[in-house]
């Protein structure tokens, strides 16, 4: 046990202030800005007393860059691929940890290779799949010759053609793969007794009916923990939300953003702009408030 001295609450506390103030003062200068107009926003240095102007600039951000049907579609995109990541995850590592069979740990570790790739990194061949899905049959068709065979004998050319572009399927499906989920579950999986899986089998319950009355119940807070992670990474997601919608009724809140910055010529209203990330910050901000206790719990469970 580490003995607690004055000098040492002293440091350990200044350090905490620190560290506050780093995660607390870009958001605080980001709400005091948003309350300005901008005359007071480009002055040098900004005054930090807050503005009278907050609420106005809120509904002229909410307004211009149409926030309402834009933040509905980042909830279904984040809360998607968060569902998604759950389940698939838990499905993978339930497999792994459960079923003997030639390979598991190879596969295993490929999965957690990926790791090591971003999604900036695989952004293009995920785009070419969510453009046509059906692409891969096409290719392993034209190399067996099936396609040249086909047109020989029908006289009818054959491309398979199913393009996920501009649909909630585009933004969520190819994102929820997840080797850290998987990871996560396979840890837990493994601090599960083995006299539980014999109790169950005892009992004449499946692999399906064990996974859904044991392990889920036993994992929610892993679920809770491994969700709101994912979800705070779908809802910061730009890129990929940014290639695959090109119809604005699909564009999500945060790459709608930029419709707060005027093109070249124009100039930037950064008060405007500062109240607009205001209100697309909230969502996320409110799902780690009311996940926080069951995120740590989930956290400290995975450790064990």
């Amino acid at each position: 046990m580490v003995e607690r001295t004055p000098i040492l609450n002293f440091f350990t506390h200044l350090i905490l202030f620190l560290g506050f103030l780093v995660a607390v003062g870009p958001l605080a200068i980001v709400a005091i800005a948003a309350s300005h107009n901008l005359a007071d926003v480009n002055k040098v240095p900004m005054s930090l007393i807050p503005g009278s102007d907050f609420w106005v600039n809120m509904k002229t951000a909410w307004t211009t860059a149409d926030l309402g049907p834009k933040l509905v579609n980042s909830l279904i995109f984040a809360g998607g691929v968060a569902a998604g990541k759950v389940i698939i995850s838990a499905l993978t590592a339930f497999s792994l940890v459960y079923f003997r069979y030639p390979g598991r740990h190879f596969i295993f570790w490929l999965i957690f290779i990926t790791l090591m790739l971003p999604l900036e990194v695989r952004i293009v061949p995920t785009y070419a799949v969510a453009a046509n899905v059906l692409s891969p049959y096409q290719g392993l068709l034209d190399i067996t010759g099936i396609t040249w065979l086909i047109q020989k004998v029908t006289g009818i050319e054959v491309s398979l053609s199913l393009g996920l572009l501009n649909s909630y399927p585009g933004l969520i499906l190819p994102l929820i793969a997840t080797a850290t989920g998987t990871f996560l579950y396979r840890q837990f999986f493994l601090t599960i007794p083995d006299e539980l899986t014999e109790a169950a089998r005892m009992d004449g319950a499946g692999a399906l009916r064990f996974f859904i009355d044991i392990l889920i119940p036993l994992s929610r807070t892993n679920m809770a923990a491994l969700g709101t992670i994912m979800f705070l990474w779908a809802w910061n997601q730009y890129l990929w939300p940014l290639l695959v919608t090109t119809d604005p009724s699909h564009a999500t809140a945060v790459t709608e953003l930029k419709q707060l910055i005027p093109n070249v010529g124009g100039l930037p209203e950064w008060h405007i702009a500062m109240a607009g990330t205001l209100i697309v910050m909230l969502p996320p901000l409110a799902v780690v408030v009311l996940m926080q206790r069951w995120f740590v719990r989930g956290l400290i469970a995975t450790e064990k």
